[in-house]
């Protein structure tokens, strides 16, 4: 969705780039208008074509929407795209107006070097939204681009449950995974076949049970996915408390989900390997692979019931 943002220039290297280009003008009589209109040209035209790489946000899915919000902030986004649009606008505005000064002007060097320091004031004033568009161009690219087509399965719980091991041993995925909470500091996406279907696998951040509004930005993008994406949700438990939350917490924060979320949700205990069958759920082993067929089984025959029953 978002890998082909462009490369989002400094405001000093737009100009320079456009007052360097305007000087191999054709020289003649006509010299100092053409440096003014190309120029402006070549600003007005570099930053309208910035704004129109960077996506409708009123088009976006809602899950892409809300991933954005999350990690640059929409209205922020919405108001600097907006900003260097006026900048667009501004210079080939000054570059009309100087265009006509010229006409009558006796000293049409005096009228370019105004023309060219007005245009780069204009592009001196964007200069902070043209940094943030950067920065949230670094960020963006850094999703994962997701079929929201593809009947998906969201790996769920609490931080080092388990939950890019899981991903790994079904599809093959290398997540980074390590004995420390926090680890995926992302959505990690994989991939599995089975049958005749493909089917798209998420790992998530780790969630831990507190309010909404005190969820860190990493917690926030694996809500974005349980509230906007189609298929079911693998909620990993990790009963040994190897992870460092009680088991308590874990199945607190189960209960909570589902009861706002819409999605089919499967209770999966992991860690059967070194401790006792689970209470409630599915008993699987990320590390030794106990299991874990029967957990994709189960979370598959959740989503054709689900598709049988919309239908």
């Amino acid at each position: 969705m978002f890998e082909r943002l462009p490369t989002v220039p400094r405001s000093q290297e737009l100009v320079d780039r456009a007052f360097r280009r305007s000087s191999r003008s054709e020289k003649g009589a006509k010299y100092q208008e053409s440096m003014v209109r190309t120029a402006g040209n070549m600003l007005s035209d570099n930053l309208a074509n910035l704004i129109r790489k960077f996506p409708s946000i009123e088009r976006l899915p809602p899950f892409y929407r809300e991933l954005l919000d999350v990690m640059v902030g929409m209205d922020k986004m919405r108001i600097s795209l907006a900003r260097v649009s006026w900048a667009s606008k501004q210079v080939g505005q000054i570059s009309r107006e100087h265009l006509r000064k010229m006409r009558s002007a006796e000293d049409k060097i005096s009228v370019r070097k105004k023309a060219f320091g007005r245009m780069a004031s204009v592009l001196r004033s964007v200069e902070g939204d043209l940094f943030y568009l950067g920065e949230a161009r670094d960020r963006l690219r850094k999703l994962p681009t997701l079929d929201l087509d593809l009947p998906t399965i969201i790996i769920a719980g609490y931080p080092n449950v388990g939950k890019s091991s899981f991903l790994a041993r079904v599809t093959g995925a290398r997540p980074q995974v390590a004995a420390y909470p926090f680890t995926t500091r992302g959505i990690i996406v994989g991939h599995m076949t089975r049958g005749n279907l493909r089917y798209q696998v998420l790992d998530t951040p780790g969630l831990l049970d507190r309010p909404l509004f005190d969820r860190n930005e990493i917690e926030l993008q694996a809500m974005a996915a349980l509230r906007h994406l189609q298929g079911v949700v693998i909620f990993l438990v990790d009963p040994s408390g190897h992870c460092g939350y009680p088991l308590e917490e874990q199945l607190d924060l189960l209960d909570s989900l589902k009861g706002w979320i819409q999605l089919p949700v499967l209770d999966v205990y992991n860690k059967c390997d070194i401790t006792e069958g689970a209470k409630r759920g599915l008993s699987i082993s990320t590390l030794t692979g106990e299991g874990v067929d029967l957990a994709v089984e189960g979370a598959i025959e959740l989503i054709q019931s689900s598709v049988s029953l919309s239908f």
